[in-house]
């Protein structure tokens, strides 16, 4: 009987141990606006829409101390929309990430699965003062459709930070039977953080070949993305600045087909030039002014277009914040360029928005 009693006293202490070393936390964001897109060649379009500033989502992620600065993590996250209570990717039930790993503080950190680009995540944290969400969002302009956005079957590696350096490097495999590089993507990062200053040089490799058994094999050729972003807090004024360079194949895909009807419908270039320049501004201690100025050049087919954006968002606690924003669009030379939001890729040159974001 006390040998009973001293093995549950000690596996429920080695349990407390456990639970006491090991973190696991269910997270998300809702968010939902009505958006108002003008200038479509189907017509003007009102909608109550999900995910305008950022995409809502319901994510699962942990961690557990392995001893001597090692931990192992994971992330499991799903997109969802609150207009219909729908997945936002039909068939899949960790389309946003889906990654475990290992992480240690003299090392670094290797994760495995589902994970962003180091494209997106340059754009998104560091150089474009949307965020990557609403009317002003830069993926209306800059090439983030699509695998450069997230890739599968991702190896990814992210060093420790030294003196406010830190580099990352990401290799999805294509795992196309019979051609190794047929569908493969990599890319790599290197930071710089240091008080009011962070910037960020990113390069993105992309391979779009599609091998089939049985079949003849579909060639192209690589698709090249080289990006810099930085930002500076002036703690006035917020200042942004992006520019890229995109070519070969897929190397900037059109969100939208041909959204306003054209005869000849516009086509994807592969070889141009992207900047932005924005800024935020802080009103009062709870609103904050967006503001940015996008430029794509197209130098193969002279496809350009420009984007002049507008928001504001204001917060009412840590978590809930209200947020306007309004952006245009103008194509020149038959581009076919759309004013989105964050989950949307839209449908004419110009939208207006106005939404609540919550997380939890």
């Amino acid at each position: 009987m006390k040998k009973q009693l001293f093995g549950a006293v000690a596996l429920g202490a080695i349990a407390a141990g456990a639970q006491a070393q090991s973190n696991v936390q269910v997270y998300g964001i809702i968010d939902a606006g009505v958006v108002a897109e003008r200038g479509g060649a189907a017509g003007n379009l009102d909608k109550v829409t999900s995910g305008v500033g950022s995409a809502s989502r319901l994510g699962f992620k942990g961690n557990e101390d392995l001893g001597g600065g090692l931990s192992a993590l994971f992330i499991l996250e799903s997109g969802v929309k609150v207009d219909t209570g729908e997945s936002d990717a039909a068939g899949s039930i960790a389309n946003r990430q889906a990654l475990v790993g290992l992480s240690s503080r003299d090392y670094g950190m290797l994760t495995l699965g589902r994970q962003k680009t180091t494209l997106y995540k340059a754009l998104g944290e560091v150089g474009d003062p949307f965020g990557l969400g609403y009317a002003g969002s830069a993926k209306n302009l800059f090439p983030l459709a699509g695998p450069n956005t997230r890739t599968s079957n991702t190896i990814a590696y992210a060093t420790p930070s030294l003196y406010g350096l830190s580099g990352e490097a990401t290799y999805s495999l294509g795992e196309q039977q019979g051609d190794q590089s047929a569908g493969r993507q990599y890319g790599a990062a290197l930071a710089y953080s240091n008080g009011d200053l962070n910037a960020r040089l990113v390069y993105n490799n992309r391979n779009s070949d599609s091998v089939v058994p049985g079949a003849a094999p579909v060639l192209h050729d690589l698709g090249h993305n080289a990006l810099f972003v930085a930002n500076y807090d002036f703690h006035i004024v917020k200042a942004f600045f992006a520019f890229g360079q995109d070519k070969g194949f897929n190397s900037a895909v059109l969100p939208v087909a041909n959204a306003y009807g054209y005869k000849d419908a516009p086509k994807p270039t592969t070889d141009s030039r992207d900047l932005l320049i924005g800024a935020t501004i802080p009103v009062g201690p709870r609103g904050t002014v967006m503001t940015s100025y996008l430029h794509k050049d197209d130098r193969q087919w002279h496809q350009d277009a420009s984007q002049l954006a507008v928001g504001y968002a204001y917060a009412w606690s840590r978590r809930t914040s209200t947020y306007l924003a309004y952006a245009k669009i103008k194509n020149k030379n038959g581009a076919g360029y759309t004013v989105g939001n964050d989950t949307e890729a839209g449908s004419g040159n110009a939208a207006f928005n106005l939404g609540v974001r919550h997380a939890f």
